[in-house]
């Protein structure tokens, strides 16, 4: 049986990066230097920065992602009907599907990938989604309106939700 070998590395920080670290640690903000690598790693792949063309080009499998403030998304689904709106999420949904999908190999027809999709709507800014028993919770959503919410959680998921609260966190019932 093979034994993994740990490989120790040094990193040499200019001085503004460990000014930087030291007060994020100073501030609790980090538990320490190697908790912070371990998450610039985790982020680093869970995003797949490799793959951003700088500048402003980055692509999560097929779809080419944008940063956009909340504020301008909301201005937008208030300028849609408010009975169109949950139409227009689930169909926003059904595209965020198949891009995650086809990128992430995720096959949301099994449910035990739903915590695998939710983390990767998570990692995308979407906000805390959760499943819980028969309800998916979003905490602190980046769509605050209900209803194109509640319709991109039905287009991802190719499910009916209802829902139970209308301010975070919001949650809706798998039906």
């Amino acid at each position: 049986m093979s034994e993994k070998i740990s490989k120790r590395t040094t990193i040499i920080f200019d001085e503004k990066d460990r000014e930087f670290l030291d007060n994020l640690i100073k501030e609790n903000k980090e538990q320490g230097i190697k908790s912070f690598i371990s998450k610039m790693f985790d982020v680093y792949r869970s995003m797949a920065i490799y793959d951003w063309k700088y500048p402003g080009e980055y692509y999560s499998g097929i779809s080419r992602v944008a940063f956009i403030h909340q504020e301008l998304l909301n201005i937008l689904f208030e300028l849609i009907p408010k009975e169109k709106r949950r139409e227009t999420g689930r169909k926003v949904g059904e595209a965020l599907r198949t891009s995650i999908t086809a990128s992430q190999n995720i096959d949301i027809k099994k449910r035990e990938k739903w915590p695998d999709m939710l983390k990767h709507l998570r990692i995308l800014g979407y906000g805390v989604l959760l499943l819980k028993d028969n309800m998916i919770i979003a905490r602190n959503p980046f769509i605050s309106d209900v209803e194109p919410l509640q319709g991109l959680l039905e287009g991802v998921f190719d499910v009916n939700l209802k829902a139970k609260t209308n301010v975070s966190p919001i949650i809706f019932e798998i039906i």
